[in-house]
């Protein structure tokens, strides 16, 4: 039985793709929203590896580091791949999610106002990979590994909708990923989710860019 526990800012942020995960699987969580006054007291952040959130818990097991709770939940309950190279595939597609997300931040915190038109044209380089990896897995028609979801596919998802608020049109030469995101965005779970208030109310980041 588990007993997830999660801490973090009243965004979207680095800890939507969890958030997803977790509710698309049905897996039973507890979510804590941390305030900056919360944060600025400073005892949360005493408790975090790296001073930073977001923060699993599991009874007295803690983590930090999204990508770090994503394998971990991917291993937990069985969304990394079927075998080992299924396994390394999906590392290798969170580690480009993960590189994509980089970017993005840089532009939001950072160069938003002098970036954005820049950003949004070499936009396309960076879904291409996504789109041939896509390709190659059952000509698009599944998930980015094999043929059952994985962390990596919410992962994916959940950037691939920031990009779509970004730009609406970045898909539009990119058909599998349309549809692949058209097809997670319908899964039960997920839709009744991204209708809900409480998501809708969220803002994807936190100085308010998007």
């Amino acid at each position: 039985m588990t007993n997830y526990e999660i801490y973090y800012f009243p965004v979207q942020g680095r800890i939507e793709s969890t958030y997803l995960l977790l509710t698309d699987q049905g897996i039973p969580f507890k979510k804590h929203i941390v305030t900056s006054e919360i944060w600025g007291k400073g005892d949360l952040k005493e408790k975090c590896a790296f001073g930073q959130l977001p923060l699993l818990q599991d009874g007295e097991f803690k983590l930090n580091q999204s990508n770090a709770i994503l394998r971990f939940l991917g291993r937990q309950h069985g969304l990394y791949g079927k075998d080992n190279k299924e396994a390394a595939l999906t590392d290798m597609v969170n580690d480009g999610v993960d590189d994509l997300r980089t970017k993005y931040f840089k532009l939001i915190y950072s160069d938003y106002d002098i970036g954005k038109q820049q950003y949004i044209k070499d936009l396309p380089g960076c879904l291409s990979p996504f789109e041939k990896l896509l390709q190659k897995n059952r000509n698009g028609s599944s998930f980015i590994v094999g043929d059952k979801i994985s962390f990596a596919d919410y992962n994916l998802f959940q950037l691939l909708q920031v990009h779509l608020v970004l730009t609406p049109d970045c898909l539009k030469d990119f058909p599998l990923l349309k549809a692949y995101v058209s097809r997670i965005a319908s899964r039960p779970r997920i839709k009744a989710y991204l209708d809900s208030d409480e998501y809708k109310s969220r803002p994807i980041n936190a100085n308010g860019k998007q």
